[in-house]
C-alpha cells in the first residue's frame, strides 16, 4: 500500500478517559471483527511533494490530514466503509474534516481530509467505522500534537 506507508502516527481504541498518545513514525491500527482499520494523522508538510500533488494535499506545516484505510483480514484486501468523524481539539473546539475516498483499484482504499492546525495543537480524533458487510460500528479514539516551528 504505497500511499499508507507515508503517513505515520499511534493510537488505538479507547474510552474517552484513555485517549493514548500519538507518536510519529509508529505504524498504527486496531483489531475491528473481521477487519483492521489502520488511522494515522500528520502534518502534510511531511508528504512528498509528488504525493501531495497527485492526491491534491496543500503541503504546509499548519495542516493536519487524516488518512484512515479499513482491511479485511481474511485475505488483507481493502474495503469501502462508512466512516464518520468528529475531531476536536483540547478546548473542545470542532476541527471541521470533510474525508474523501481515494481508490487504487485493487490495491489500496484511502479515506483521507485535512484541516489548518496551529503550533502545539492537540486533535481528538473520535472515528466510527462500519466496514462494507458489517452490521456493527467500531470506534476509534485517538490523539495526535502537531508542531510547526
Amino acid at each position: 500500500m504505497p500511499l499508507l506507508c507515508l503517513f505515520s502516527a499511534c493510537g488505538g481504541p479507547s474510552g474517552p478517559t484513555d485517549i493514548p498518545e500519538a507518536q510519529v513514525a509508529d505504524p498504527t491500527s486496531a483489531d475491528i471483527g473481521n477487519h483492521i482499520i489502520y488511522f494515522n494523522a500528520q502534518s502534510t508538510d511531511q508528504l512528498l511533494p509528488e504525493i501531495a500533488r497527485k492526491y491534491n494535499i496543500m503541503r504546509d506545516k499548519n495542516r493536519a490530514m487524516l488518512n484512515i484505510s479499513v482491511i479485511r483480514k481474511s485475505d488483507y484486501f481493502p474495503v469501502i466503509a462508512k466512516i464518520n468523524l468528529k475531531t476536536v481539539n483540547l478546548t473542545g473546539q470542532l476541527k471541521k474534516i470533510t474525508l474523501r475516498k481515494i481508490e487504487e483499484p485493487g490495491i489500496a482504499i484511502y479515506y483521507i481530509g485535512d484541516t489548518t492546525v496551529a503550533n502545539h495543537e492537540v486533535l481528538i480524533f473520535d472515528i466510527s467505522v462500519k466496514p462494507e458487510g458489517e452490521n456493527k460500528t467500531f470506534k476509534v479514539l485517538f490523539k495526535r500534537q502537531f508542531y510547526s516551528d
